[in-house]
């Protein structure tokens, strides 16, 4: 399309015959105006120079003539970025940085991402600007939370996903370096956490502004940078889904049912939630079932993002990724989930990695519980919790033989035994139970009935778990 400068302005006008003479012409205008500027932009700052920070400065991708304007530039400017220095032209590079590619149609984010690719690989000073950049666009504006729940929101949320990926994947290729920032910079960019203090419509935004982008992230360690980063992408994930779970209060999920406690729910609480095959392999449906147990925003996003967790869990699995996965899972699980006073939902997403290889996932996950209740250089806390889940996670896992479930059993009963033929003489008065509360949380388990039709042995515990 052709261009021309006119009344010290920009305007776009009709296509010309010679286009790629007219394109070589816009190249070179955008040269000059990014010349004129002086040591500092705001000694010497031309019209021509202004007119073009306002082009970046302007988001309406409604605004044809903008648009096509918009477009022209950023090609052109593609092809005149060693001409841009840090320095003198500040103004334009936060505007650039600053664009959301959401805004406009796929004429402009081509263009936008050619711009930024271009800017990374001309100077390692613009780097972590353009990742920086990149990354923002994980999740829509504000404005349009409504609009990406719509059909047309959701192939457009796509659209920007594949390319906001595949740039980041080209400039890691062009700038291997930048590998180094990208971790930091995708968890420094995770939304932020409402309080349930803030208002209704913050709470419900700022949430689902974090399910958008946790879906980048995981799409992140799923792709070709996986290898590089994917250890800290899902760490992250995990993370946030125990920050939504102790948002949740007992006194919400206990209103309907005042008996329920964490060891009554089933990770196939509802028929919505899951399924087992005939493997006895769990299968997902709708979710788990949380919007149930609390009506909240909280509970909503984080049965959302289990699911969502869950689906990035079963595609690595099946593309023969899961023990990588899983052994990610589980150092989350021991920093995240495990001493995590009031978390009671995030434990079944590691229960859901183990129903996909129940000899190796699901043994080794009980076994590193068992482990952690009968070490002695454990802290109390950590071993009472192991122990908790333990008995959770083998009440729940119907995909575990009996065998390993029967044998798990044995080994904290034998413990039990040793550690109290060791008191068995010490009067009764004598003995404190905060010192000995390790053995009493082991003892509280006891076996009340065995599936043999699902070969899952039930635990009862006579006190929930951290209420």
């Amino acid at each position: 399309m052709g261009m021309e400068i006119e009344n010290n302005k920009m305007e776009v006008i009709k296509e010309e015959e010679d286009s790629e003479v007219t394109d070589s012409e816009m190249v070179r205008f955008l040269r000059n105006a990014l010349q004129e500027v002086g040591e500092t932009e705001f000694e010497s700052s031309t019209h021509h120079y202004s007119d073009l920070v306002a082009v970046f400065g302007n988001q309406d991708g409604r605004d044809t003539d903008h648009v096509a304007l918009l477009v022209a530039s950023s090609r052109a400017l593609s092809r005149a970025v060693t001409y841009i220095d840090i320095d003198r032209h500040n103004s334009l590079l936060s505007n650039i940085f600053r664009m959301s590619i959401w805004n406009f149609g796929e004429n402009v984010m081509d263009a936008l991402i050619d711009l930024i690719k271009a800017l990374a690989a001309s100077s390692g000073k613009y780097v972590e600007d353009c990742l920086e950049m990149l990354v923002r666009n994980f999740k829509p504006p504000q404005n349009l939370l409504n609009f990406v729940s719509q059909p047309h929101g959701i192939a457009k949320k796509e659209k920007v996903q594949d390319r906001v990926h595949k740039a980041l994947k080209d400039i890691a290729e062009l700038m291997p370096v930048s590998l180094l920032y990208l971790n930091g910079i995708v968890v420094q960019r995770m939304p932020r956490m409402s309080s349930k203090n803030d208002f209704p419509r913050k709470i419900k935004d700022d949430l689902q502004l974090s399910e958008i982008y946790v879906e980048s992230m995981l799409k992140l360690e799923r792709g070709v940078l996986g290898r590089f980063m994917g250890n800290v992408m899902l760490s992250a994930v995990v993370y946030r889904l125990v920050e939504l779970d102790v948002e949740i209060e007992w006194d919400e999920i206990l209103q309907d049912d005042p008996s329920k406690g964490i060891f009554d729910m089933e990770i196939e609480d509802t028929d919505e939630a899951a399924d087992y095959n005939d493997d006895g392999e769990v299968c997902l449906k709708a979710g788990f079932g949380l919007q149930k147990m609390g009506a909240d925003a909280f509970a909503d996003r984080l049965d959302s993002l289990m699911v969502l967790t869950c689906e990035h869990i079963k595609s690595r699995a099946d593309e023969g990724h899961l023990h990588e996965v899983f052994d990610t899972l589980l150092l989350s699980f021991k920093k995240s989930i495990l001493d995590t006073h009031k978390s009671k939902f995030a434990q079944f997403v590691m229960f859901y990695a183990c129903s996909l290889d129940p000899e190796r996932c699901g043994v080794r996950f009980a076994v590193t519980l068992a482990d952690t209740f009968v070490r002695a250089g454990e802290s109390p806390t950590t071993r009472m919790s192991a122990v908790a889940y333990l008995a959770s996670y083998l009440s729940r896992a119907r995909f575990l033989p009996s065998t390993l479930v029967v044998s798990m059993l044995k080994r904290l009963v034998d413990w039990c035994a040793k550690y109290y033929c060791k008191f068995q003489d010490v009067e009764e008065e004598n003995i404190n139970p905060h010192v000995h509360r390790v053995f009493y949380s082991g003892c509280q388990a006891y076996v009340i009935d065995v599936g043999i039709p699902s070969g899952r042995v039930l635990i009862k515990w006579s006190t929930p778990l951290r209420l």
